[in-house]
């Protein structure tokens, strides 16, 4: 059940409605966050989301958030609707996960390339940033030469391979207690990192589960501080490389 007092929550903020908008990108419904007018550079955010879905109110506020700092923020509905929160009670979680990754995958390139077309110039400088189930679209982005920085925040279906693979900088702001991203996994990841001497940053956030960058309690003040950090750590992370 989600705890109501973290749907009003937003960062740095103590408005709860999210100002952006949803759009057809590509044939996927996309939740639009555009930057302050003043912002003179053109620097785009893919927000590949939890299972929660971009349109969940919680990925909408961290979504205008990031766009508050600057950034052009798109965040693609890749569930069409699907997402956990629509679901109804009782639904298997994990019949649902095995039907919905490869739909995702398949209709993740239209969509990109659909959001080139419309936002992108010479100088567009795309981030992308994964919650769980949106990790592996950053590292695909992070290896072809996409996205010129990621960022993964309690990540889920990664393996070895795309970290062998990844070419841009990375950052990984984890949960220390993370069944979907445990210790083993999460230090063979960054052995894998030193061994290749790639750009990355990596922070773990002890008193926090999986989920807590999206979902934290605000009124746990770990968790709330943990979520706003891992927030600004992102943001942080971009604008070193998007500049």
């Amino acid at each position: 059940m989600v705890n109501a007092k973290s749907l009003s929550y937003v960062i740095d903020s103590t408005q709860g409605t999210p100002v952006g908008r949803i759009e057809d990108l590509g044939g996927i419904q996309t939740y639009i966050s555009d930057p302050p007018a003043s912002a003179t550079t053109q620097k785009v955010i893919l927000y590949l989301s939890d299972i929660w879905g971009s349109l969940f109110i919680n990925n909408q506020l961290i979504q205008d958030h990031f766009a508050s700092c600057g950034y052009l923020v798109l965040g693609p509905d890749y569930f069409f609707g699907d997402a956990v929160p629509n679901h109804p009670p009782g639904r298997d979680l994990q019949m649902w996960l095995a039907n919905a990754l490869k739909p995702a995958v398949d209709a993740f390139p239209a969509w990109l390339e659909s959001v080139k077309a419309k936002y992108g110039t010479e100088n567009t400088k795309y981030c992308a940033v994964g919650y769980c189930f949106g990790a592996p679209f950053v590292m695909d982005l992070c290896s072809d030469g996409s996205a010129v920085a990621g960022a993964l925040v309690h990540p889920t279906f990664i393996d070895e391979g795309h970290f062998e693979r990844l070419d841009g900088p990375l950052l990984l702001s984890c949960a220390e207690d993370d069944d979907l991203f445990p210790l083993a996994s999460r230090r063979r990841a960054e052995d894998i990192m030193v061994g290749r001497k790639s750009t990355y940053y990596l922070q773990v956030f002890s008193g926090v589960k999986h989920g807590f960058a999206v979902r934290g309690d605000p009124d746990i003040e770990m968790e709330r501080w943990a979520k706003e950090e891992s927030a600004r750590g992102v943001i942080q992370w971009f604008d070193r490389f998007a500049a």
